[in-house]
């Protein structure tokens, strides 16, 4: 959803990759959300973080404690932020309880990104 609101709110103005530690897919909760908010990240892939050791990086952020934790170094001067938001995922519910988890995370990555866009975008 980050790299969702960060393609969309940065425009042409800032270069936007998406890896995680693991690779589990995309989750179509996320892609009816965020298509909610005018946003299609059906062609999304989910990247493992490896692919972008060699990559430099002006900034590099983190939306999980597991990851803030478990990111592994890459060399450089990038600047790292994490914020750490629940884990949709991991809701149980009803399945419009389930997609209400889904938009209380989205609406809060949103504010996040648009924020992290206004200090360094």
């Amino acid at each position: 959803m980050a790299e969702g609101f960060l393609k969309a709110q940065g425009e042409d103005a800032v270069s936007v990759s998406s890896a995680g530690l693991e690779a589990h897919g995309l989750n179509p909760r996320a892609v009816q959300v965020m298509q909610e908010a005018g946003i299609d990240i059906s062609g999304h892939t989910s990247e493992i973080l490896d692919i972008y050791q060699d990559r430099p990086f002006d900034l590099i952020l983190t939306v999980c404690d597991h990851a803030a934790e478990h990111c592994p170094y890459i060399p450089g001067k990038a600047i790292r932020l994490h914020r750490s938001f629940p884990d949709p995922a991991k809701a149980s519910g009803s399945e419009e309880e389930i997609l209400e988890s889904f938009r209380q995370t989205r609406d809060q990555i949103e504010a996040w990104c648009r924020e992290v866009l206004a200090k360094y975008g």
